[in-house]
């Protein structure tokens, strides 16, 4: 029993870092991404430090609280789906048992379990009714406790910071040198970090680090040749 225990919470361990990971992946990227564009737009429109200044700080604070509170309200609908289906498992475990117990030994039948150990592995694990629901809820209905070891406000927190911190990235060399330095800078340094992000994200799941970093380094390009025409098309004449 106490390796199960063990075992549980490491299981539990991994799921909380994927989450936390995926949030400051999904906040940082977009913070980068959405940033730079509007960043090289409107420096090239208008030349001027302080609009783009304004703009990008505008952009960063208003995309942070959009992504935290969208991270906020999927993290919410996906606890109360989950906590629903939690809610019709324990009725069915009490009002239909067999069934369920059935459902239980076609699970690890198709696992390759089979006769008494079939029997024996069916028996332990509807002989623990939170066991029991807990393989029903993973292997059944293939889910996870969305607030397992990060509560809906904190993972919206962790969202928005990221996005602040990856908005930051296209922004911060216009607080030091004047609009044509920063240009380039701006858009090396945002390009050379969404590469590092989607390398590492692709190398901790596909194992593709260079397909993974290409392709995001290459959104991040678009983003920056949108905001660039558009920059181009409303470009203030030259005084």
């Amino acid at each position: 029993m106490q390796k199960n225990a063990k075992s549980d919470d490491g299981e539990h361990h991994t799921i909380g870092l994927g989450r936390i990971f995926r949030n400051v992946i999904l906040g940082g990227q977009d913070g980068v991404v959405n940033v730079l564009g509007i960043v090289l737009g409107v420096a090239t429109a208008t030349n001027s430090t302080y609009i783009v200044l304004l703009a990008g700080l505008a952009a960063t604070f208003a995309e942070s609280i959009s992504m935290a509170a969208v991270a906020y309200t999927s993290t919410r609908a996906e606890i109360e789906h989950y906590e629903s289906e939690v809610r019709r498992e324990l009725k069915e475990i009490d009002e239909i048992p067999d069934r369920e117990r059935k459902e239980i030994e076609d699970i690890y039948r198709e696992k390759g379990f089979s006769g008494k150990l079939l029997k024996q592995v069916v028996d332990k694990i509807c002989s623990n009714r939170k066991v029991w629901l807990g393989t029903m809820m993973r292997d059944e209905l293939g889910l996870e406790n969305p607030s397992e070891g990060m509560s809906a406000f904190w993972q919206a927190v962790l969202v928005g910071g990221s996005a602040v911190v990856g908005s930051l990235v296209p922004i911060a060399t216009f607080f030091f040198l004047p609009v044509g330095a920063s240009i380039p800078i701006a858009l090396a340094a945002s390009l050379a970090v969404l590469f590092v992000v989607g390398a590492y994200k692709s190398r901790m799941t596909s194992g593709k680090w260079l397909k993974g970093g290409l392709e995001l380094m290459l959104i991040g390009g678009a983003a920056a040749v949108a905001g660039w025409l558009v920059g181009v098309l409303f470009q203030a004449p030259a005084a």
